[in-house]
């Protein structure tokens, strides 16, 4: 008798026990009862669901990282690069993630793949390789525009690796070489330039004043002498360099 008695008990406990659900910290539970939603999401903590005419759909709030896979691109000037990118967005809006879109997370994911595609098809090699930070900020905006219906926020968007074709990067390293040859032809004429007027200066100086030749003889004979103990020095007068300082002959 109390086993008849007991059956029906344990039936009702479990299925009490079957209509409470755990809701964590960092979860929304979006409910419907009859097939019609209810106005707020349940959580965090207990909530009690009528089955089975309840279905209840939990809704991390969390922030969600999700890789784009790898997409073939051809830029402004018809370069074939391949790119990938990482997509950081968090459900706000539990009822139009679920209730707006059949699957978001699928969703977000296609959206992701086609506006990296249709953005940096938009620009040139040079703007994809130096601006990284200018595009991750318009695919952020467009993305997080386009889900805003949704109830998703994208908050960054990165693009992580652009892949160049062999042929391409070889172009390049020959580029940057034929620059950095630019750039130390440039540098090495600006100092010959630069060397050429202070020895005009200095001609200048010394034609004005016959000593100066003078003092600068001595100055290399010590020089001399002193680097080089080895040489023998035959010194020259200075009254023969008189014709090409100027000077009156006697």
């Amino acid at each position: 008798m109390l086993g008849v008695i007991g059956f029906p008990i344990i039936l009702v406990v479990v299925y009490f026990l079957s209509c409470i659900k755990i809701i964590k910290e960092y979860e929304r539970a979006v409910v419907f009862r009859l097939g019609r939603l209810l106005p707020e999401p349940k959580g965090p903590g207990l909530v009690f669901v009528l089955r089975p005419i309840d279905r209840i759909e939990v809704v991390s709030l969390r922030t969600l990282v999700h890789d784009v896979p790898s997409q073939d691109i051809i830029t402004k000037d018809n370069v074939s690069v391949k790119v990938n990118a990482v997509v950081y967005f968090r459900v706000i809006d539990p009822t139009k993630a679920i209730v707006e879109v059949e699957n978001f997370l699928y969703a977000t994911s296609q959206l992701a793949q086609t506006t990296l595609r249709s953005v940096l098809g938009q620009v040139e090699l040079d703007e994809l390789l130096s601006e990284r930070e200018q595009l991750n900020h318009n695919l952020q905006t467009i993305l997080d525009a386009q889900t805003d219906p949704w109830g998703i926020k994208v908050g960054n968007v990165e693009v992580k690796h652009v892949d160049l074709p062999a042929d391409m990067q070889r172009a390049m390293a020959r580029q940057a070489e034929a620059e950095r040859e630019k750039r130390a032809k440039v540098i090495h004429a600006e100092g010959e330039y630069l060397s050429s007027q202070r020895l005009a200066d200095a001609a200048d100086i010394v034609s004005q004043n016959p000593v100066t030749l003078q003092l600068r003889y001595l100055q290399t004979l010590a020089e001399m002498s002193t680097e080089q103990n080895t040489t023998i020095l035959f010194p020259l007068p200075i009254e023969l360099l008189k014709a090409f300082t100027g000077g009156s002959k006697e």
